[in-house]
């Protein structure tokens, strides 16, 4: 236990947080690689190596990339990878290269690519923009009570196609080079000029096509591609303006960061379009790099500026219930400077007439720069301040927590959970219109276990520094959504974590918070699915499969992260002296090195079921965590 807190005491920065590798995603990269080439412009020559090595480094065994770097080889990433490289100058006849045509050319080439794929090769002139399905800028001046107006949309989703639209009105590209003229022989089975785009706009490969598209989006796509003909000149300059103008209310509400890479980039080069050298172009040119990972396996886009807010509140908890936070108070003390100085303290600048949800008294996953605070972040913040309240570390006023308070209630949506950054706006049908072939629930921001049991949590802390505060409502009904949620065989669906492990254990977590005893049979079947899933040698293991085909899917070996989030939801179930938890704790105390450190293991985030991503600090944070609560129990 020592080891691992002197672990963690090493790696936290300067500033109070803990910053790390927030990679895993392979399509982020050549979609920054290809921005700066719309521009004029290439990676500087370390970031340049740097990102060759880890394509290389990642390149799957049949020639291909995956949508993430443990993942089958998509053709959408695949050709992504292969353009990037060869616009950083490596040559077609690469033997890597090769092997990367050699996969992707019986496929279809661009053709067989999901549809964020295609919109990027048509931004370098690359792919014919009648082969897209139509992406027009005009929904975005339909009457805001419409549920399938774009602000109902989830804020990643919207933010995501407000610059395709605009770029897609536009038919932007990139200048003809001879560079991109010979990419563009590479890529095709057959003749550039041969291709029938018109059939192409619905023709996704197997490998890409994890979300179907369905009857009805077939029909709106037919329905907009006709309107793509007759539509007015003024309405397309109207809806064009209207953009921009979103676009600029969110860079100014994120001082040029944005939500994340993709939006980032594409926006980024909107400003180079609509004005070149412009002054927004400056400012997001000097925020590129926030977004930039250099690792050991080279240098990737991460999927946000940083994941610090995040794992700094979880190194709190962590570092508190060990008991031992005398011997960390440095180190505590840093990290509640940390948090008070990232807590959002305004509302973004006319949050209304650009969709946003209040912000003030949030807390967001990286830094308040970034300016959209997150329900969870904000429950995780609020509970490591009031956990550093004792100990006479915490640097938060009560009338900011209050704030903090207020923010995660006002996002309670009617079902009694919590989504992410705003209530749910759109209806769940909008998800049969998910356009993306690779992702699935893009669509609409509904409750996630995750979410709902970090608020719950949050407030139950609330209440025991104030009593008197009306939080009890909220708190039931959050708790009733967590019960409703839990599957027949006794787990919860995690959508942010690996898998079941990671819901279960926030959902016990929070239920435990919310009033639920040990004896309860909610409980009692969280505990028997979480034993039903131990290995032999104690551990427990689960893969990102899991949460493709939303059954548990066991991997090879044990994982630690995995068996400290087991081993926390039977603490909390009441079984943290069972044999199941014993021998858990047995194997998570042999698995950590000499060094304090647990050994590298496959990678335990996930977004929209598909993706996996890194969280660099969970191996630091969570064994010593579970150990301690182990621990705790035992003394």
């Amino acid at each position: 236990m020592q080891r691992a807190r002197d672990v963690l005491a090493r790696t936290q920065e300067a500033d109070g947080s803990w910053k790390g590798d927030y990679g895993g995603p392979l399509f982020l990269t050549p979609v920054y690689v290809a921005g700066l080439y719309v521009m004029g412009r290439a990676p500087d020559a370390r970031t340049r190596e740097g990102m060759l090595a880890h394509l290389r480094a990642h390149q799957n065994d049949d020639g291909g990339w995956g949508l993430d770097v443990e993942s089958r080889s998509l053709v959408f990433t695949t050709v992504l990878n292969y353009v990037a490289q060869r616009l950083m100058g490596v040559d077609a006849t690469d033997p890597d290269l090769v092997r990367a045509r050699a996969w992707f050319l019986p496929r279809g080439g661009p053709l067989g690519s999901g549809s964020w794929g295609k919109f990027v090769l048509a931004l370098l002139g690359l792919y014919d923009y009648d082969g897209l399905t139509p992406i027009p800028p005009e929904p975005w001046l339909l009457p805001r009570w419409l549920p399938f107006h774009p602000s109902r949309l989830w804020c990643h989703c919207r933010m995501v196609y407000l610059p395709m639209g605009w770029l897609y009105g536009r038919r932007a590209r990139a200048v003809e080079t001879p560079l991109l003229a010979q990419v563009r022989r590479e890529l095709y089975p057959q003749s550039y000029a041969a291709v029938d785009w018109k059939e192409a706009r619905n023709r996704v490969a197997a490998s890409d096509a994890y979300t179907p598209r369905s009857g009805w989006l077939r029909a709106v796509n037919r329905a907009l591609g006709l309107y793509e003909r007759v539509h007015p000149k003024r309405l397309r300059a109207r809806a064009l303006e209207e953009c921009l103008a979103l676009i600029r209310g969110e860079d100014e509400a994120t001082h040029h960061l944005c939500i994340g890479p993709i939006n980032k980039v594409l926006n980024t080069v909107v400003w180079h379009l609509a004005r070149p050298d412009g002054p927004e172009v400056r400012a997001h040119l000097e925020r590129l790099p926030d977004y930039l990972q250099h690792s050991a396996d080279g240098t990737k886009v991460n999927g946000y500026n940083s994941s610090q807010l995040w794992d700094t509140a979880f190194a709190v908890q962590a570092l508190v219930a060990s008991g031992q936070a005398a011997g960390a108070r440095d180190t505590l003390e840093r990290a509640g400077r940390f948090l008070e100085a990232e807590q959002v303290l305004e509302d973004s600048h006319q949050a209304a007439r650009h969709h946003r949800h209040p912000s003030r008294g949030g807390w967001p996953f990286s830094t308040r720069a970034h300016g959209w605070p997150i329900s969870d972040c904000t429950a995780e913040g609020l509970k490591a301040c009031l956990l550093l309240e004792p100990l006479g570390l915490n640097r938060v006023p009560r009338e900011r927590l209050a704030q903090a308070v207020e923010f995660i209630l006002s996002l309670q949506n009617r079902d009694g959970g919590w989504a992410t950054y705003e209530q749910q706006r759109g209806p769940r049908w909008l998800e049969r219109f998910n356009p993306s072939d690779v992702f699935a629930g893009i669509m609409v921001d509904a409750s996630y276990v995750e979410c709902t049991s970090a608020c719950v949590q949050a407030l139950v802390a609330w209440r025991k520094a104030r009593p008197e505060a009306p939080v009890g409502r909220a708190i039931a009904r959050g708790v009733d959504f967590l019960r409703r949620t839990q599957r027949p065989d006794g787990g919860w669906e995690g959508s942010w974590g690996v898998c079941f492990s990671y819901g279960t254990w926030f959902a016990v977590t929070g239920l435990v918070a919310g009033g639920l005893k040990p004896g309860d049979p909610v409980l009692r079947r969280a505990s028997a699915f979480l034993k039903a899933h131990q290995r032999e040698d104690g551990s427990w293991s689960e893969t990102l499969q899991s949460c493709r085909e939303r059954r548990w899917v066991e991997g090879p070996m044990g994982h630690a992260v995995t068996t400290s989030w087991a081993l926390m939801a039977l603490a909390a179930t009441g079984d943290g002296e069972s044999e199941a938890a014993r021998r858990g704790v047995a194997w998570l105390r042999a698995r950590q090195g000499a060094d304090g450190r647990w050994p590298p293991e496959p990678l335990a985030g996930v977004f929209n079921r598909t993706c996996a991503i890194h969280y660099d600090t969970y191996l630091r944070i969570f064994p010593p965590w579970a150990l301690s609560r182990w621990g705790n129990l035992m003394s």
